[in-house]
């Protein structure tokens, strides 16, 4: 088990994930059972898309590397036409739609850890792509954003009582429903969404968690 790795980070795909890679000046080292990029302190974990390898991806992180948080980044999608494309949101609410639970037959809800300072929104978890503008303004009832990962994420952290927190840019909206168009848009808004993650949230991250729960630790946080 390795115990130096202080933030781990969840994407889902590399063309996500590149600009993070490069710009943290990560190496590869492990391509099984997931692929996975490290320095000395951050580890990032490319996970696959959907639910099932979000939760593999993010519960092999926690019981191998032991991080003190969990950050699980990317895109996802808006429900409704009030958001612009790279726009970045903090998640403080997961609706996991597609799997209600048993008695009640309502949709699950998650809670993220959050950090202040951040503007929110409230994300759908979905298995399955949803592109089409009928099925958007559906979940637009309940959610701003939707993706096929976080909900899983979230669940793995609790079950290994690891701080999971959730930044996600918008890379298609209503008027995208192709994955053509998603993936041009990946390409054209990952860069802002890294310099935006490593300027604004990793300080904010550093200074308001890591430090604290590294003292509480019995360790002396670096500088």
């Amino acid at each position: 088990m390795e115990k130096n790795i202080v933030t781990a980070m969840v994407m889902a795909t590399l063309l996500e994930a590149k600009p993070f890679v490069q710009g943290m000046y990560l190496k590869q080292t492990r391509k099984t059972p997931f692929r996975l990029f490290q320095n000395d302190n951050v580890l990032l974990i490319i996970s696959g898309i959907g639910k099932a390898n979000a939760a593999m991806a993010t519960a092999y992180c926690c019981q191998k590397y032991t991080p003190l948080c969990i950050c699980n980044l990317g895109a996802a999608g808006a429900t409704s036409v009030g958001h612009s494309l790279g726009e970045i949101f903090h998640i403080d609410e997961i609706i996991e739609y597609d799997r209600p639970e048993l008695k009640s037959g309502k949709p699950r809800i998650y809670k993220p850890d959050t950090l202040d300072g951040f503007r929110t929104a409230k994300l759908a978890t979905s298995d399955r792509a949803i592109l089409t503008p009928d099925e958007r303004k559906e979940i637009s009832k309940n959610a701003d954003l939707i993706d096929m990962e976080g909900a899983s994420v979230v669940q793995a952290c609790r079950k290994f009582r690891t701080k999971c927190f959730m930044f996600k840019f918008v890379s298609d909206t209503p008027e995208h429903t192709s994955s053509k168009n998603i993936v041009e848009n990946i390409r054209g808004y990952r860069d802002f969404f890294y310099e935006y993650f490593w300027d604004s949230v990793m300080p904010v991250l550093h200074s308001n968690f890591i430090k604290k729960s590294q003292k509480h630790l019995g360790f002396q946080p670096s500088e």
